[in-house]
């Protein structure tokens, strides 16, 4: 989520350098519970510790609207088409989810 949350902030500044303003804070969507949870809450607990720098870096930015966070469902996870091994069906559905179409297919 850090490494995402660098990309954004990043990606926004291009975009403001560019002219385009953006007044509403970015979405992030995890399907990790664990971790929205973990970047949610301030008390940090034993098993947690050597990723407090993160939760910093991510809660900074959640405080000042930056990003929100919110939970997407395992089976809605686009990045998935990305990096993971998928089956056929799985592959189509969401290839389907991100509007990639076969300019080739009869009609």
């Amino acid at each position: 989520m850090a490494a995402t949350v660098s990309e954004v902030i990043w990606l926004r500044s291009l975009l403001y350098s560019l002219g385009v303003l953006s007044s509403r804070p970015t979405q992030l969507f995890c399907d990790n519970q664990a971790a929205l949870h973990i970047a949610a809450n301030p008390v940090f607990h034993e098993r947690t510790k050597h990723i407090e720098i993160d939760c910093h870096f991510i809660r900074d930015h959640i405080r000042s609207n930056t990003i929100t966070t919110a939970h997407v469902s395992t089976k809605y996870q686009l990045a998935d088409i990305f990096t993971k091994a998928l089956g056929r069906e799985r592959f189509r559905f969401l290839l389907s989810k991100l509007g990639v179409r076969n300019p080739q297919a009869p009609t």
